[in-house]
């Protein structure tokens, strides 16, 4: 597998290697001791598949007290993903990363805990499947408003399906009370 490092710290793209022949092909999507080596440590204790149509955004998401790394990728369709530095004092707070997670281009993302986390639906439909380094806490749940001008987002879609949770998240700015704090370990 191939690591590739962003301007975020922490936040890496993995290509991994695919064995293909006529009948298709194979590919680890977790491995430990691989993914460990890389700087990807778990453990990774929940793992969830959401399904959704073209043109809908999931996010931004984050978890305050019980904050998860997680580990992404697409299985079916394509999705354009975006992480958003949220920690207070980093030398990237406000900086977005954003990337096309495919079944054809078959990357992952590794998001370390202290980052925002969204998507939007660029196929027909997506499957997009998540490991987690904890587990989800509704109480614990924040995010930010998918379309924060201030954060200049250049997400492929105008007119976004939105749950009524995510359409009613503040501006980053407005977040300053509800943020991770920056250190060098998170």
């Amino acid at each position: 597998m191939r690591v590739i490092s962003t301007e975020l710290e922490g936040v890496v793209l993995i290509e991994p290697e695919i064995f293909q022949d006529a009948r298709g092909f194979f590919m680890e999507t977790y491995h430990a001791m691989r993914y460990a080596q890389a700087g990807i440590e778990g453990p990774f204790v929940q793992d969830n598949l959401s399904w959704s149509v073209r043109g809908t955004v999931r996010g931004l998401h984050y978890q305050l007290k019980q904050p998860q790394g997680k580990l992404v990728m697409v299985p079916y369709g394509s999705v354009y993903d975006v992480v958003l530095d949220i920690r207070k004092g980093s030398p990237t707070f406000g900086k977005w990363y954003g990337v096309e997670l495919s079944a054809e281009n078959r990357l992952q993302l590794y998001i370390p805990p202290g980052y925002a986390h969204g998507f939007c639906v660029t196929s027909d439909g997506a499957a997009f499947l998540y490991k987690c380094t904890r587990f989800y806490s509704p109480s614990d749940e924040r995010g930010i408003l998918w379309n924060d001008r201030n954060l200049g987002i250049a997400w492929p879609v105008a007119e976004p399906l939105l749950s009524a949770k995510d359409r009613a998240y503040k501006p980053l700015a407005d977040m300053a009370d509800e943020l991770p704090v920056y250190s060098r370990t998170s």
